[in-house]
């Protein structure tokens, strides 16, 4: 039988859709802009990909979605699409944690590395998590104000994500590589999401909300 699951990231000003069918990449569409156009973009790329990959939307048997931390705006957007189409569909939702998505994609770049996911929150703050070269979780998830002298523990690793611009001129160890190129994608959620579907491991639609980490403020990050 084919699986299709449709693959939605809107946590970052990137915004991504991916088709994928049992577990393989069909089709990508995506772009990332200095604002937030997911209201704009977003339906139209799954429009896209649903035609790259000749199915109908009524084919699809799952949605995963990138669940945050991130931007309240696009996490919001995002979480408000999949809902609706879950509901109208009658498929299930799967949640990715968006830092795992993103871990995904660099442990494929940086088999062997301690791998530090960075995400922008506001002013100086970041939301990180740092996993071993073994893919064990060694510094949780948390929003953190950094300085010089943070994360010296996990060392060496390599820093990927939107925040780690933030950090080049404030981690000046050589223990430390940087990696800005590697950002948010929704090709980031196919293996654990193909993972979960086969497990049945899904989310309530009814109560589903994503991990938003913080309270929405109207200034800074949104």
């Amino acid at each position: 039988m084919n699986h299709y699951i449709l693959h939605i990231e809107t946590s970052t000003k990137v915004c991504s859709v991916a088709l994928s069918l049992n577990g393989m990449e069909v089709a990508l569409k995506e772009t990332q802009s200095d604002q937030y156009i997911h209201g704009e973009k977003l339906n139209l790329f799954i429009q896209e990909v649903l035609k790259i990959g000749e199915i109908d939307i009524f084919d699809l048997t799952a949605i995963s979605f990138s669940s945050g931390p991130g931007s309240y705006t696009g996490l919001r957007i995002g979480a408000s699409t999949v809902k609706g189409l879950c509901y109208g569909l009658k498929i299930p939702l799967i949640s990715i944690p968006t830092l795992d998505s993103i871990h995904d994609l660099t442990r494929e770049k940086f088999p062997n590395k301690n791998i530090c996911v960075m995400l922008d929150a506001r002013r100086m703050e970041v939301y990180s998590q740092i996993w071993d070269k073994n893919t064990s979780v060694i510094k949780p998830l948390s929003a953190d104000i950094l300085d010089e002298n943070d994360y010296v523990d996990f060392q060496p690793f390599i820093c990927v994500g939107d925040g780690c611009d933030k950090m080049k001129n404030i981690w000046t160890s050589p223990m430390v590589q940087f990696d800005s190129s590697i950002l948010p994608s929704a090709i980031g959620q196919i293996k654990k999401a193909y993972t979960k579907y086969l497990n049945s491991d899904f989310v309530d639609i009814n109560h589903f909300v994503p991990n938003y980490l913080k309270e929405f403020q109207s200034t800074g990050f949104k």
